[in-house]
């Protein structure tokens, strides 16, 4: 079960991220380049070691989904763990974007 912490959204000139600020400082991101204004390129999961496996990167992927959901958005996936989750999330194909 992930922590009970939330997850940002920020964006500036193009690139952003989902961000989870971790109780020791540090954070958890999944990190985008914005291709157009409908699509955006994931690129990178990050969580430090001592968090992993605790659901923090699937929380950060699964509230980019809704918010492109919400916005009608698409997401590229480039980064392996984003690669993944779509595969394990069939129900997010439609998010999807090549």
């Amino acid at each position: 079960m992930p922590l009970d912490l939330p997850v940002e959204h920020e964006e500036t000139a193009g690139r952003g991220r989902y961000v989870m600020r971790l109780p020791d400082g540090s954070e958890g991101e999944m990190t985008y380049v914005r291709r157009d204004p409908s699509t955006i390129v994931a690129d990178h999961t990050g969580v430090p070691p001592q968090y992993r496996g605790q659901g923090i990167a699937e929380k950060l992927i699964a509230t980019a989904m809704a918010d492109a959901g919400a916005r009608g958005q698409k997401i590229a996936p480039v980064c392996s763990y984003v690669v993944a989750q779509f595969r394990r999330h069939p129900e997010w194909s439609d998010l999807r974007a090549e």
